[in-house]
């Protein structure tokens, strides 16, 4: 007899009178051995075991920064703070879901070569049958792993499975257990799938899969006619190529020629063509994206300009500062009278596109399990056109001759100060060009 088990943790909340019941049930009722490894899907669907290989699906256990916050910080919190157990043990629910299913919490560190180091595999994927919830979130799927596999296509046959047509595999629903996700205090920390159906795409029914899974004629296995195949790369913030491009960049300026004494205005315009998203989207208390401009003169001489405020509320997380944020990481390294870190390593008067994420206490957070309410959302959403001031009054010495501008527009998956505090390698923290653009103005003589 097959049973079907619901894997739904809606966490612990912290505060009382707001408290959200845990749903465990699912943790520990199955064994690794329930599962196929990923090799044995490998000798049949060879494009698509090897493009897995090196998605960020294979990697969501031994990712680098994965290894680090889970263990430095969300292990070492829940140990400090016995409440979080739950909810940091749910953590294991979407890195690495057949360790949560079968109760090996917390898993071994990866270097001990665990399957829990399959993270999101192949048969945990396609023995997933539907999801609870309107959205989903939190690993709210239905799974039943056994020898019958689901997928987006009817009529297959395969000598070493059975397969099943599951038109919930076309449904950003789909993609919503794990990129949808609510802190222990009920505030949504990762609502990409949320944001889609909120926005254009959604309306048009333009799924994740068509972006992240595109397809693309070939073989999904050996023995099989050619066909339109999903491709299994999943590229998102991780992949420079899809970074790349996400966000267009124009540039204009008010007046093209003014005199040596004037007050240069440009626009800049930042158009979200490209994304169902916001951007950043998915974890937001990590990611960081800035423009960056300035002008150079007729002497090469370069100066940067800082952009003019605009004065909504919470604004000044989002101009690049000194300031010092994060200082609730004190607790699970141990440092009571820890300081923080720099809020952001950009330069000082940059426009920051972000969400800020806030501890209990209202202070700025990385850590998600910890946080309890958010700030301004200053992302640009699907299709939204962002425009951003700078007001420069040129300098005295200010030589005749063409001022050309620069706008760069930057992101990185983790913000510096963390990245360096913790000692994670610099790939997680090097800057990724998204856009750039120039424009000019001839300063003449009067």
């Amino acid at each position: 007899m097959r049973h079907l088990i619901w894997v739904c943790l809606v966490p612990l909340m912290l505060v009382a009178q707001e408290e959200i019941p845990i749903r465990e049930e699912a943790k520990g009722t199955l064994e690794y051995k329930d599962f196929e490894k990923p090799e044995s899907c490998a000798s049949c669907h060879v494009d698509i075991y090897q493009q897995w290989t090196q998605s960020m699906m294979s990697q969501s256990y031994t990712h680098h920064w994965d290894e680090i916050e889970y263990f430095d910080l969300a292990e070492a919190h829940a140990e400090a703070v016995p409440e979080l157990r739950p909810v940091v043990d749910g953590c294991n629910g979407c890195h690495t879901p057949m360790a949560f299913l079968a109760g090996d919490l917390p898993p071994a560190r990866p270097e001990e070569g665990t399957r829990a180091n399959e993270g999101v595999s192949c048969d945990v994927c396609h023995t997933i049958v539907h999801a609870k919830g309107d959205p989903p979130f939190n690993f709210s799927y239905q799974i039943d792993p056994g020898r019958l596999k689901y997928g987006n296509k009817p009529g297959l046959e395969s000598p070493h499975h059975d397969t099943e047509y599951n038109a919930f595999y076309e449904t950003s629903e789909y993609c919503a257990d794990c990129h949808n996700e609510k802190s222990p205090f009920g505030v949504w920390v990762k609502s990409t799938q949320i944001e889609w159906k909120e926005g254009p795409y959604g309306r048009d029914n333009v799924t994740c899969q068509v972006c992240h899974m595109p397809r693309a004629l070939g073989k999904n296995a050996k023995m099989a006619e050619q066909d339109t195949v999903s491709q299994h790369l999943f590229h998102g913030a991780h992949s420079p190529g899809k970074v790349a491009g996400a966000i267009e960049v124009r540039m204009h300026p008010k007046e093209r020629e003014v005199p040596w004494d004037a007050v240069v205005v440009l626009e800049v315009q930042l158009f979200n063509g490209k994304c169902g998203h916001k951007v950043p989207s998915g974890s937001v208390e990590d990611r960081i994206m800035w423009l960056h401009v300035t002008a150079t003169d007729a002497q090469g001489k370069t100066y940067h300009l800082p952009v003019d405020k605009k004065g909504f509320e919470g604004e000044e997380y989002t101009i690049a500062s000194d300031v010092l944020a994060y200082q609730d990481m004190g607790v699970p390294l141990g440092k009571p009278d820890f300081k923080g870190v720099r809020r952001e390593d950009v330069p000082i008067g940059d426009r920051i596109f972000r969400m800020p994420y806030f501890d209990p206490e209202g202070r700025m957070t990385i850590m998600q399990w910890n946080t309890k309410s958010l700030g301004v959302d200053y992302r640009i959403g699907p299709r939204e056109t962002k425009i951003e001031t700078y007001t420069w009054r040129l300098p005295d010495d200010i030589p005749v001759g063409k001022i050309t501008f620069n706008a760069q527009l930057n992101f990185r998956k983790l913000v510096k100060p963390v990245a360096d505090l913790l000692g994670v390698p610099e790939d997680e923290s090097e800057i990724m060009p998204v856009n750039s653009t120039t424009t000019w103005v001839q300063v003449y003589e009067p």
